[in-house]
């Protein structure tokens, strides 16, 4: 997965407008207490990252 489909995949999920905070603010314990931004920074796979993503918001398989 690439940076853009992990940000498409995100949009998606909570809409143009919250994405990005989201992905800024919850930390999840998942990615080593970091949330998705400063994982995906630290040099996190993005198909890792929207995994913990996926399972934070329970989201349907279809989504995964």
């Amino acid at each position: 997965m690439r940076h853009t489909e992990f940000w498409s995949r995100m949009e998606d999920a909570l809409g143009p407008t919250y994405h990005r905070a989201w992905a800024r603010q919850f930390v999840m314990a998942e990615l080593g207490g970091r949330t998705a931004q400063e994982a995906l920074d630290a040099g996190v796979p993005p198909k890792q990252v929207w995994a913990a993503v996926w399972r934070a918001l329970e989201l349907p398989a279809s989504e995964r």
